[in-house]
């Protein structure tokens, strides 16, 4: 199994620039199987959601205990009770104030709990599977797919987890009790009060049928912005080489008027839902009253009992409206769970359980033909042989299909057509550690220098550290930053350079210890002072080892075994540096760009800059 050493930038078809085509975005879940995916995390924990139920139970049926006591004190007020009497009912709403209070922390903590840990748990899952995705399906999707849904969908959940769920709860419940409180008042208070609902079912169907897919449609395109935004500042290089800025931001400003109009249909829709809940208010508190009214005209109740119907119906203004008005949370965060349970239940590929011997391994590749859409073939009908421990150089002008060749070889993606074999077996059958890529753009984890080198070999010792980075001589100034090897890097940290961040991945490489490793451009970074240091330390780096190398300098090229030289997705010429320039063919020409001006030899010095087509980075090579 391919196991990247750093993972390359690079835009899928669907965003390169200039293209119209919609990425192909990772799958939602639906309703049935949200709802379903919830119950299985929140299984383990049904004790615990049990006690917080009957704990909260218990909390509001404590404070419904207020409006009866009230109309005690209103009772005991209108019959001119004595003074003793109504200082008891007083210390009564103390102490129901206070148990309540007690009772409501513990059940909402009870709550926090079982949301957090069951949002831990979605997270863990979600993270397990999107590391597991193939990496071309999750560039058909746009990185910014992925990075919505793990940022502003998981951040929705989150909210909705710590305030909205223990607010709902608690709000059903009140809702619940209240009414039967007021059956037992008078079955009449209850029918007076049920004039709101039907007026309440029908603004929440109203809204929930329109806040479902507008909400689900907002984090489609706040992804889609996203995305966008990514491709513009990521690409800015090359936005500006073929003077693309306008074009791009007209998409950026397009997409984010997009989300802005969805805003404000959200906004309105929110609107319209509370002015139809006041309507709902103003009918149920109005019936409530006069059946008060009536019934004390009638002696079958009294002031007191209808002053706490009232007050129970009041009472109710709040609870429902927060049930209500957390639809809109809960209609945000089930569209971002929809989401992020979609990729949880993504297939996760077999476990590969083929192993390489140490050493070289034989890589085969036969027929190949690959298309990142249909009809538009970037490489074709390629055949080629790296035999145990040969180094094969990769040239060619940009866009020639070297970083599309050696991604295919790496299994990154599967090919179109043709097969790529290493040792006898597909790439995606390969256990881990079989293979390493290793490209321009190398990541700096944050933490200790030493943990981000263990990520290669977690059981690697300190003097194992110390001797792979000596290998590609990184030792000394690693041990020369403020704390060693201790040092933090990375976000937060100290800051490394792109030659000092090669020289990590390298040792890395070393630590891994890989038969095969592919090196796509791995010193473009570097820059040309320090290219000739660093291009020693890949020649230590892949000793002994079988290695593909898309040559950025074509220094490195001329070391190499082998040369091939690729031309619009095919393999236009091979052999050795001396056969291919004795030869006069593309590679001698591509030769002659590169070292003209120079009186450098055979051996043209690595680190004179050069601007000629071999010296590029591809960043979007297909």
């Amino acid at each position: 199994m391919t196991e990247p050493t750093s993972t390359k930038t690079e835009l899928p078809p669907a965003v390169e620039a200039g293209s119209r085509t919609a990425p192909v975005l990772l799958p939602v879940a639906t309703p049935a199987r949200t709802r379903a995916a919830v119950a299985e995390l929140m299984r383990p924990q049904r004790w615990s959601a049990l006690a917080a139920f009957a704990v909260m139970v218990g909390s509001t049926a404590v404070g419904l205990l207020v409006p009866p006591l009230l109309g005690r004190i209103v009772d005991l007020a209108a019959e001119r009770g004595s003074v003793d009497a109504i200082t008891a009912t007083a210390g009564l709403l103390v102490a129901v104030a206070v148990a309540q209070g007690v009772t409501a922390g513990f059940g909402l903590s009870l709550i926090a709990r079982l949301g957090e840990t069951t949002l831990a748990r979605l997270r863990e899952r979600f993270v397990e599977r999107a590391l597991a995705l193939p990496l071309d399906r999750v560039e058909k999707a746009g990185a910014g797919d992925l990075t919505a849904r793990v940022t502003a969908d998981v951040s929705l959940i989150a909210e909705a987890v710590r305030n909205a769920l223990p607010a709902l709860g608690r709000s059903v419940l009140t809702i619940v009790l209240t009414l039967g409180a007021m059956a037992l008042l008078d079955w009449r208070f209850l029918l007076a009060a049920l004039l709101a609902v039907p007026v309440q079912a029908a603004t929440a169907r109203w809204y929930v049928t329109r806040a479902i897919p507008l909400y689900a449609e907002q984090r489609v395109a706040a992804g889609a912005q996203q995305q966008q935004l990514l491709d513009t500042i990521g690409g800015s290089s090359t936005v500006r080489a073929f003077r693309l800025e306008r074009e791009h931001t007209e998409r950026v400003a397009e997409r984010s008027r997009s989300v802005v109009d969805l805003t404000m249909r959200g906004i309105r829709l929110v609107l319209g839902f509370y002015s139809r809940l006041h309507i709902a208010e103003y009918t149920g508190l109005a019936a409530v009253l006069v059946t008060g009214y009536w019934l004390v005209r009638q002696g079958s109740a009294g002031i007191g009992t209808a002053t706490a119907a009232a007050l129970y119906f009041h009472s109710l203004f709040g609870p429902v409206n927060a049930a209500l008005a957390l639809l809109d949370d809960a209609q945000s965060a089930t569209a971002g769970l929809a989401r992020l349970v979609g990729v949880t239940d993504e297939p996760v590929p077999p476990l590969p359980d083929h192993t390489a011997r140490a050493g070289g391994v034989e890589v085969t590749v036969r027929g190949l033909g690959h298309a990142y859409r249909t009809g538009h073939p970037v490489l074709h009908d390629i055949d080629l042989t790296i035999g145990h421990g040969e180094r094969v150089a990769l040239v060619g002008a940009s866009g020639a299909g070297k970083t599309t060749l050696a991604r295919l070889v790496a299994g990154i993606q599967p090919p179109t057509t043709g097969t790529v074999l290493i040792g006898g077996v597909p790439p995606t059958e390969l256990g881990p550690s079989t293979v390493s890529l290793i490209t321009q753009e190398t990541h700096v984890f944050a933490g200790p220098l030493a943990d981000d080198l263990r990520l290669a070999r977690p059981d690697a010792t300190d003097d194992e550290l110390r001797a792979a980075l000596d290998r590609v001589d990184a030792l000394a100034w690693a041990e020369a930053l403020p704390d060693g090897l201790a040092t933090v890097v990375g976000d937060g940290g100290h800051r490394l350079s792109g030659e000092r961040t090669q020289a990590l991945a390298l040792a890395r490489l070393i630590l891994a210890d890989p038969p095969l490793v592919i090196l796509d451009e791995a010193t473009a970074e570097a820059g040309s002072a320090g290219a000739r240091a660093l291009e020693k330390a890949v020649a230590r780096a892949i000793d002994g080892r079988t290695a593909l190398i898309v040559a950025h300098r074509l220094s490195q090229a001329a070391t190499a075994d082998r040369i091939v030289v690729m031309d619009a997705g095919r393999v236009v010429e091979t052999g050795t540096h001396d056969e291919l320039r004795a030869a006069r063919g593309p590679y001698a020409a591509l030769w002659s760009a590169w070292s003209d001006a120079r009186d450098t030899g055979p051996w043209p010095d690595p680190e004179t800059p050069t601007r000629t087509a071999p010296q590029e980075p591809e960043p979007k090579d297909r």
